[in-house]
């Protein structure tokens, strides 16, 4: 009997080891692969819209991304869902609540938070819609994948935080760029054709590593899920939705570092579009899933609800200081509530 309990204890440190390491690795090499993608992709003359567009918006996403397709693809569809809920209301209420606390007051443009804010919580309500009958076929994994494009193609504002906060990223970079091409002028192509090749290498380490980040996520959440009889959707919910918005939480706060602060907002909005749409939606069109649709339900209205509160604080007050950081905080912390609803 020791033994047995011994060994489901070593089962369970290895599980919650592999976990740690697994978001650590996929919030890594999201940030390595986002960063050389949109390098390489200026290196071969892409434009600002479709760099902003794709690229900055599906970047700090990779780690849902992966989940969706690893967990779809081995038949655990609750990880997929859990994981990109979660990420939305940890992005929406805890991450901005963490960001006012060390940006001072984010002053917000009323206009820009209800369009972008009303994509979002359209895109919430499509998803919801569909969790009710406890699965995602390829069809609805299409249409989530097909709203997300439509969203993200005609709201010109959500297009305008991302190339905006990339453009801010990457001064630094295009300054030494700059310097560096004044001192080999004389062989320009030739490090402009080494440089393409560099970040193509480095992009693609980058997406192996979210690859491999996401699979050891979902092996652990498995693992604890079958040794703590939790189930899989609250595991990915509540720890790894957490672990996955670290990319945001991460951009966001080297915008506070560098006083950018129109583009946070913007930019956490933008991102909760992309994983109730094309995260999600991703998987499901090549495996479709089966998933626990009361608690995706549950926890998705919730999700609308905070989702709401958070979007209406911001316009009404135009700004999100401590006081609604706190606000964001409370409302996170009441989600938990939702485990009695299920």
């Amino acid at each position: 009997m020791k033994v047995k309990v011994s060994q489901l204890a070593f089962e369970g440190i290895v599980a919650l080891a592999g976990l740690a390491l697994g978001i650590g690795l996929m919030v890594f090499s999201s940030h390595r692969a986002g960063e050389h993608s949109i390098s390489l992709a200026e290196a071969l003359g892409a434009s600002p819209f479709i760099i902003g567009l794709l690229l900055v918006s599906i970047g700090t996403d990779l780690p849902e991304i992966a989940n969706s397709i690893t967990s779809s693809a081995i038949g655990h569809g609750d990880i997929n869902i859990g994981d990109s809920l979660g990420s939305i209301l940890a992005q929406m209420t805890l991450v901005l609540g963490i960001i006012s606390f060390f940006g001072g007051t984010l002053r917000s443009d009323k206009r820009e938070i209800m369009i972008i804010g009303a994509s979002e919580v359209l895109a919430l309500f499509l998803l919801v819609s569909m969790t009710q009958k406890g699965y995602i076929s390829r069809l609805d994994g299409l249409f989530l994948v097909s709203s997300w494009l439509i969203i993200m193609m005609t709201s010109r504002y959500v297009h305008k935080c991302y190339t905006e906060l990339h453009e801010c990223r990457l001064e630094e970079k295009a300054g030494l760029a700059e310097g560096l091409a004044q001192k080999t002028s004389s062989k320009s192509k030739q490090g402009f054709d080494r440089k393409k090749l560099h970040h193509l290498a480095f992009a693609i380490l980058g997406f192996t590593g979210v690859a491999v980040g996401a699979y050891v996520v979902v092996m652990s959440v498995i693992t604890l899920s079958t040794l703590l009889s939790i189930p899989e959707f609250l595991i990915s919910f509540f720890v790894v939705g957490v672990g996955t918005s670290l990319p945001e939480l991460v951009i966001d706060l080297w915008a506070v570092k560098r006083k950018h602060y129109d583009l946070i907002i913007g930019d956490i909005i933008g991102s909760c579009i992309v994983d109730a749409t094309l995260s999600i939606g991703i998987g499901p069109i090549f495996s479709p899933i089966t998933i626990w649709g009361s608690a995706s339900t549950t926890t998705g209205l919730y999700t609308i609800f905070a989702s709401i509160m958070i979007i209406l604080m911001l316009s009404l007050r135009m700004k999100l200081d401590k006081k609604g950081g706190v606000f964001s905080l409370i409302l996170y912390a009441l989600s938990f509530l939702t485990i009695l609803a299920i």
